[in-house]
């Protein structure tokens, strides 16, 4: 069975013949997806750097091995701001450009081509406003934050027009909803604020059958039917520590496909037993009837033998 079948059928809760730890992918994105500037400034840069993005936000990179910090705001003051305010032009070559240059390079095989949305909504209005500036004005001031994160849909939307026309199969997307121990926002808000926005976009790759991979981080188990509801195909990264995996594969079984769960504190202590130990306990609890894709529940500097010992235990214990 060919890469592509596999995954296929086991997303779709067919019959696989393997669990795999990743999808087989060629990715696309535009300029400043990943918050980078047109210097080649961005969270692979050194300590101590700082940059703006395409949205104007000021980053700042403080720590090795992790992604930079936002702190400097241009929507900060939203009520005076906003009507000022314009999102990228995402049609324009500069930011576009990119996605089609990367298609361009494609030369086809067992892979899905990608695109990303990364900060689909909610991750990048805080990231204009500020995070406790965002939260207040939900309650303070909620029709500018419906019209912002309308402006923000609107550019997520013409992104991916560009996707779907370079031949994008799967999308991520991705908003960070949780926390350790609970929701980082209310259900109350996310289906007031958020449902409307993300419907817009899951709705236009519906129509053209695009999968949807989507990301977000912490305890989520309560709004688990607010994104089987959307149309989420893949959800991750399934925080192993902040969830009851068990309750998440009962409620998400046969509807919608598991990315992740292998705990990261386990795989930084780089110990072999216990690495594989965990690999064994997940795919029984979360892939023994397929919709499983096996890998860690957070992106950290891990050593390659961590990975190489994960891999080879998922391909001993991840067969049909």
């Amino acid at each position: 069975m060919t890469q592509r079948a596999n995954f296929l059928e086991l997303t779709r809760f067919g019959k696989p013949e393997r669990i795999v730890s990743h999808i087989p992918e060629y990715s696309l994105y535009y300029q400043g997806c990943h918050h980078d500037d047109f210097e080649g400034h961005g969270h692979h840069s050194p300590v101590g750097t700082t940059w703006h993005d395409i949205w104007g936000t000021e980053w700042h990179k403080d720590l090795e091995g992790v992604m930079g910090f936002p702190r400097g705001f241009p929507l900060a003051d939203l009520e005076n701001a906003l009507d000022n305010f314009k999102a990228p032009d995402i049609d324009d070559p500069k930011y576009c450009g990119l996605i089609y240059e990367q298609r361009k390079n494609f030369h086809g095989g067992d892979v899905f081509l990608t695109g990303s949305h990364r900060d689909t909504l909610w991750e990048r209005g805080y990231m204009l406003v500020g995070m406790e500036n965002l939260m207040m004005a939900f309650y303070t001031d909620p029709d500018l934050v419906k019209r912002l994160f309308h402006i923000i849909m609107d550019f997520q939307l013409k992104v991916a027009e560009h996707y779907v026309k370079a031949g994008a199969e799967i999308i991520y997307m991705g908003d960070d909803m949780g926390t350790q121990n609970a929701l980082l926002l209310g259900r109350p808000i996310i289906e007031e604020f958020l449902v409307p926005e993300y419907k817009r976009l899951f709705d236009f790759y519906a129509d053209k059958n695009v999968i949807i991979d989507f990301h977000s981080c912490g305890h989520i188990e309560e709004i688990l039917d607010i994104f089987m509801d959307l149309g989420v195909d893949i959800l991750n990264p399934l925080q192993s520590t902040a969830n009851d995996l068990e309750l998440i594969r009962k409620k998400t079984q046969g509807k919608m496909a598991l990315q992740g769960g292998i705990s990261s504190e386990i795989l930084l202590r780089g110990d072999k037993e216990e690495i594989q130990n965990e690999v064994k306990n997940k795919i029984r609890i979360l892939g023994s009837e397929g919709g499983y894709i096996c890998g860690p529940d957070q992106s950290m500097p891990y050593t390659q033998e961590s990975l190489d010992i994960m891999e080879d235990a998922i391909d001993q214990y991840g067969r049909f």
